[in-house]
């Protein structure tokens, strides 16, 4: 008797009150190119926090952050492809801070039915991509990263390769139906051969288990301390209002999380915040699906680091 009443007593003391009120739905918006290590994280965190329901909506990550802006639609955390859309869609109405926590590079994708196949490489890409009778494609610029910088490596090529025009000569040969408004789709356009190429995230690729060529760090993407040489690359896309026009200019791929203001499940949304930004939980499994993590990871300025939750403040450092 007196064992049974110590181990209801044992149960009760390691069952703590922030465990108990983690359970609910949380809600997470994110870039496409997260879909396979957010649907990972997702199952083992369900399996630790069986009252729990994580629900994931995939799809541009500009496109994301103005459906919550925008829209009016409910989620609890945003995660983007470029750490900007969330400073430029979200902040200071809709999130107070931006946890820069991965990585990425562009990668020029294919398969074994891609003309040409047999000979592409990295040191004659553009040359293919040029050839008349050639498909390839890209997700659209005005909702998703993934588009605006793959027009950049384009220009970075040009610059790189020293060959003026290389640009309008490679986009001439793009066609309008070949720009998808989600990624997602045009893998499997390239997959059911529909594309010979399509540009996207190395960890897509790795993911998608799809053959590609890699860039030269100058003009990947991939690289911050190539930071400068990428500035010379611009695309213009839709400003946050109808009519209106921005210009996104180079710079590494680096990825952003937040938690939203008007979260309606805040203990259960920022606990799976900490599961992600664990090195040795979501951030690993990162670096498992092919995209680097920053460990720690960071934000830019002490003001916003004395905004984050405190447990989530241990994860990150002040870098910009």
């Amino acid at each position: 008797m007196v064992r049974l009443v110590m181990s209801i007593l044992l149960c009760v003391f390691f069952i703590s009150p922030a465990n108990a009120e983690i359970k609910g739905e949380v809600v997470i918006y994110h870039a496409g190119s997260l879909t396979s290590p957010l649907e990972e994280m997702k199952r083992i965190f369900e399996e630790k926090y069986p009252d729990v329901d994580i629900v994931t909506k995939a799809g541009g990550s500009t496109k994301m952050a103005r459906l919550i802006s925008e829209k009016g639609e409910r989620a609890d955390i945003m995660a983007s492809a470029d750490f900007a859309v969330i400073d430029k869609n979200l902040i200071p109405d809709y999130a107070d801070w931006n946890i820069r926590f991965a990585t990425n590079q562009l990668v020029l994708c294919y398969t074994d039915k891609s003309k040409y196949s047999n000979i592409i490489n990295s040191d004659n890409w553009y040359s293919i991509l040029a050839k008349k009778g050639v498909m390839w494609g890209h997700s659209d610029p005005n909702l998703d990263p993934c588009g605006y910088r793959s027009l950049m490596v384009l220009q970075l090529a040009e610059k790189f390769y020293a060959k003026p025009g290389l640009y309008n000569k490679i986009m001439i040969n793009r066609p309008r139906k070949n720009v998808f408004e989600k990624a997602s789709h045009m893998v499997s356009v390239l997959k059911e051969k529909g594309l010979d190429y399509a540009w996207e995230y190395l960890s897509v690729a790795v993911q998608n288990d799809l053959k590609y060529v890699k860039m030269p760090e100058h003009i990947n993407l991939g690289n911050y301390k190539y930071d400068k040489f990428y500035q010379q690359a611009h695309v213009q896309v839709t400003g946050k209002k109808s009519g209106t026009w921005m210009v996104r200019r180079g710079k590494s791929c680096t990825y952003g999380i937040t938690l939203i203001k008007q979260t309606r499940n805040r203990t259960a949304a920022l606990a799976f915040l900490e599961y992600l930004l664990d090195p040795k939980q979501g951030l690993e499994i990162l670096r498992e699906k092919g995209q680097p993590p920053f460990i720690p990871c960071r934000v830019p300025t002490s003001e916003m680091s004395s905004l984050l939750p405190e447990s989530l403040q241990r994860l990150v450092k002040v870098k910009k």
